[in-house]
């Protein structure tokens, strides 16, 4: 490798390693530290190819800041400088998310943990709803989109998989999107997600009770292939296959695991590799990070010479349109599902737990407050709550 090469490849390490290592506030930030990194510090992008990148990475599923990161690596590097720019900008957030998981595991069950992890639950509620908010204003261009994403929404609430919710949602948008259909076919084509719920629930897994690190990888790497809209979006994914379907976490572990990933920086999906370390130690760590990254790696490799082309397809914009609706229902059904379980304690209402919820949502929706200082202030909380008024 020559001498050149060697430089830009140390200096694209050296960039997307200080990125990912104070990487806090979730995509939108890490965009724009990326955007203040390459085109105003480096100068490797004009701002014009940056904008070009933000929006393709819309075009794919997978993490929109890791994916830009990763295409910024492609052009400053090829291939090499693909896998030096996603590696640096994810490896942080994943060492220490792996660290949260190993003092999760050994003391996640001392009285000294849970008063913190009480007040940090509805506080993670606040934040997926604050991007759920947001998603939803700029996913919701047209009447079109809202109805598809509200026969989406009740589709999942009749049992339609989540994986399939996606897929359905994006063809539909793109044929009546492309069409405007307002014929009968029309509302043939809108029905046949809910009349199909019926026999997509019938192909749920059954698992063996000995989860193997191949079987983590497989998860993930199905879910890193299709997840669409945002790294928050991950949540329903594993509310309904990990939670309901496979059973290999409880809801308890699955919202302490999304608690514990809004500490770390660096992509949201590195919550993965709290996950896969709860489940099977290390090697399911390792096995849920590479499964739940690889595909943006493949993607990116095989979209940015493309991207041009891809752009200037109605058709795939209509596909995305839609698929960024049916996200957003998606993680509205998710948000409902999870408030059940932190607010409703039997027959009663956990009130608290519902003013931490309320007063971190009024956070979200109306400060650019860092969203680790709503999970700290979550945190803070629930320990004078539990831990000292012993509420």
């Amino acid at each position: 490798m020559s001498e050149p090469t060697t430089s830009r490849l140390r200096e694209l390490a050296t960039s997307f390693f200080k990125l990912g290592l104070i990487g806090f506030g979730g995509p939108a930030a890490h965009i724009a530290m990326m955007e203040d990194e390459v085109v105003n510090r480096k100068r490797w992008l004009t701002r014009e190819n940056y904008l070009d990148l933000i929006g393709a990475t819309n075009l794919i599923p997978g993490p929109n800041s890791t994916e830009i990161a990763i295409h910024i690596g492609y052009i400053h590097s090829g291939l090499l400088g693909l896998i030096v720019a996603g590696v640096c900008f994810i490896f942080p957030a994943v060492l220490v998310t792996a660290g949260f998981a190993w003092i999760y595991v050994q003391f996640g069950q001392l009285p000294e943990v849970s008063p913190f992890l009480y007040g940090i639950k509805p506080a993670i509620l606040a934040i997926i709803f604050g991007a759920m908010w947001r998603l939803g204003k700029r996913a919701a261009k047209s009447r079109q989109l809202v109805v598809i994403g509200s026969i989406v929404l009740l589709g999942l609430f009749l049992g339609l998989n989540e994986l399939i919710s996606l897929l359905l949602g994006g063809i539909l948008g793109m044929l009546w999107l492309r069409f405007r259909c307002t014929s009968n076919l029309g509302a043939t084509i809108l029905l046949f997600p809910l009349t199909s719920s019926a026999v997509l629930t019938t192909t749920n897994l059954t698992v063996n009770s000995n989860i193997s690190p191949w079987q983590i990888a497989l998860f993930f790497l199905k879910v890193g292939s299709v997840l669409y809209g945002s790294g928050y979006v991950l949540v329903a994914f594993l509310k309904g296959e990990l939670v309901d379907s496979l059973g290999w976490l409880t809801q308890q572990q699955l919202l302490d695991a999304i608690a514990i990933g809004q500490f770390t920086p660096g992509p949201v999906l590195s919550t993965a590799t709290f996950i896969g370390y709860v489940i099977a130690g290390i090697p399911g760590a390792l096995a849920a990070t590479l499964g739940i990254f690889l595909p943006s790696f493949v993607f990116v490799a095989i979209l940015n010479p493309i991207i041009h082309h891809l752009r200037a397809s109605r058709w795939m914009g209509a596909f995305l349109d839609a698929v960024n609706i049916s996200s957003v229902a998606l993680m509205l059904f998710v948000t409902i599902k999870l408030a059940g379980g932190i607010f409703i304690d039997g027959l009663s209402i956990d009130w608290f737990a519902a003013l931490i919820s309320l007063v971190a949502g009024i956070l979200v929706v109306r400060t650019r407050l860092n969203a680790i200082w709503i999970v700290l202030g979550g945190a803070i909380a629930g320990f004078v709550l539990k831990g000292i008024l012993n509420f």
